[in-house]
């Protein structure tokens, strides 16, 4: 068993003013996205200006951090936030949900798109290969937070969390930031780095990302309140079956369209 490193989910204070690791992994993100994005956008995508790139990346924060936050309470705590409203707004104490993050980054796509004229799947796949990245440290968060921690387990690697109780568990978001994060950037970025049809960068992000997923959840702890559901999969689970088909689908378009302009 490896010790638990004792974190204080607080950086630090100034007066009522406190910065927090979570908050701290969001601002990264956004902060490592921007010169991947520049990247991108300059080799596949020159005619967009700068103006254009800080566009894509406030609507993409504005519809990943919205979304995945309703997704939270939609999917997960419905009740307890219908009863206790003003908590919705305490974002700093986790409670983000990443299908609803891609659906709030794909909306943000869907209304850039129809604002700028640039077709939402070039936007897409201009912007996706980068996702990983925050994936990556939004697990990191989320180990810091000491939240989210897999089942029971006697690996040698387990941890005993501060709030998971006496025993020891899986870090299964340090097995998310690798899948998710490491990994599917690898991923993304090596099929990323030439010209693909549209559409086909999002349905490999989403499908991978859906197969990661769906295998962690297998050692993550289920929600409390929710547990495992039908076929003793947990809600995570259910919810990335879908997007696999989704993602499928778009593969398939992508695939299609492209052997059509060969």
């Amino acid at each position: 068993m490896i010790a638990y490193p004792q974190f204080d989910p607080i950086i630090f204070e100034v007066g009522p003013l406190a910065v927090r690791w979570y908050g701290l992994m969001y601002t990264l993100s956004f902060l490592f996205a921007w010169p991947l994005l520049n990247y991108r956008a300059k080799r596949f995508m020159p005619q967009l200006t700068s103006d254009h790139l800080g566009d894509i990346l406030i609507y993409t924060l504005m519809g990943i951090v919205l979304g995945g936050r309703f997704g939270y309470i939609l999917f997960y705590q419905f009740d307890y936030y219908l009863h206790h409203p003003l908590a919705i707004l305490r974002v700093w104490e986790g409670g983000m949900s990443f299908h609803g993050g891609l659906l709030g980054g794909i909306a943000a796509c869907l209304l850039y798109s129809r604002k700028s004229g640039i077709p939402c799947l070039q936007l897409a796949d201009l912007a996706f290969p980068i996702a990983p990245v925050g994936l990556l440290l939004g697990r990191i968060g989320n180990f810091i937070n000491g939240e989210l921690w897999g089942r029971v387990t006697d690996v040698p690697w387990a941890m005993v969390f501060p709030t998971g109780g006496p025993l020891p568990r899986h870090p299964s978001q340090l097995y998310e930031a690798f899948l998710e994060g490491v990994c599917l950037f690898i991923l993304m970025w090596t099929l990323g780095n030439k010209p693909r049809p549209a559409g086909f960068l999002l349905g490999l992000f989403i499908m991978g990302y859906a197969v990661c997923r769906f295998l962690v959840e297998f050692v993550r702890e289920p929600d409390a309140h929710l547990g495992l559901l039908a076929l003793g999969l947990s809600m995570g689970q259910w919810l990335t079956l879908p997007m696999f088909l989704v993602g499928l689908g778009l593969l398939l378009r992508a695939q299609r369209k492209g052997a059509q302009a060969a």
